[in-house]
């Protein structure tokens, strides 16, 4: 990741699975040295400045910054950083627009896995949210800590990438592999999986990392089933996969392999529009 991720959105509800998810968007944030936006809709306003999570405060505890450093310190490692309050009932109507105004390059987002939907704010979001735009979306389901603890450490070695004829997987190979070199990952394991007959794995070229292997699994089966069953046989620290995105990421999430997989995931799920737009974006 560099610096063509200008801009990540983190929605919050102050829960602590947003907390994990804001560690997230500040590492990626800080691995692009972009703008980051926390975001909370509040229909009252009533949300304080101070229920937002510290940027400062968790720099210092990441070691990145020395305690007591004033707010200017913040942009010197290059970040901008924003606080924004929204008004509204309803905070999914109050994130897609402050998306219509304020697009982002990639959003990060926490889920609740209830009863197989994926919820955030207390409902939905599979469907308003993830089919927006054209940005890549981060999901850190709710039950897992997630590569990027609370004092900054990176634990990144095990990445599976589901594949298809369609949509194109491309993006997603060369998305997995930039962002374990922007994390400065020295050493792990790509897992490409294909989920029907070896004739009909899609051909893909493996981006060159040092210390990294790619492995091919080619399995039979339900393709939800099997991707879930191989995230856990290899303890997947990350899946990405590619979506269609002709009218934005997650584009068709209902009822899409995209959304089947978010909603029962263990592990973060990083979804990258198909077009050549989304490698481009990664660097």
């Amino acid at each position: 990741m560099n610096a063509l991720i200008q801009s990540v959105l983190h929605p919050t509800d102050f829960s602590e699975g947003s907390r994990v998810a804001f560690y997230h968007a500040l590492g990626a944030a800080l691995v692009a040295s972009s703008e980051l936006t926390l975001l909370n809709i509040s229909p009252d306003r009533s949300t304080r400045w101070s229920d937002f999570p510290g940027v400062r405060e968790t720099l210092e505890n990441w070691g990145l910054l020395p305690a007591g450093s004033p707010r200017s310190a913040v942009g010197q490692l290059g970040l901008d950083v924003k606080k924004v309050i929204g008004g509204g009932r309803d905070p999914v109507d109050g994130v897609l627009q402050h998306l219509r105004k304020h697009p982002a390059d990639l959003i990060v987002l926490a889920t609740h896995q209830n009863k197989g939907m994926v919820q955030w704010l207390g409902r939905s979001v599979a469907e308003p949210i993830a089919r927006r735009a054209g940005e890549m979306a981060l999901f850190i389901p709710g039950n897992n800590a997630g590569f990027v603890g609370a004092d900054g450490s990176i634990a990144l070695s095990r990445i599976l990438v589901p594949i298809a004829q369609t949509p194109r997987a491309q993006p997603a190979l060369e998305a997995a592999a930039r962002i374990a070199a922007g994390l400065r990952q020295n050493n792990g394991t790509f897992t490409l999986l294909h989920v029907g007959e070896q004739s009909s794995m899609p051909s893909v070229d493996f981006p060159d990392l040092p210390g990294w292997t790619w492995e091919k699994e080619v399995r039979s089966g339900d393709v939800i089933e099997t991707i879930l069953d191989t995230a856990e046989s290899i303890d997947a620290d990350l899946i990405v996969m590619a979506t269609d995105g002709r009218n934005g990421f997650l584009d068709g999430l209902r009822g899409s392999h995209s959304e089947r997989v978010l909603r029962h995931a263990s592990a973060p799920l990083l979804t990258v529009p198909a077009g050549s737009y989304a490698s481009d974006v990664l660097g």
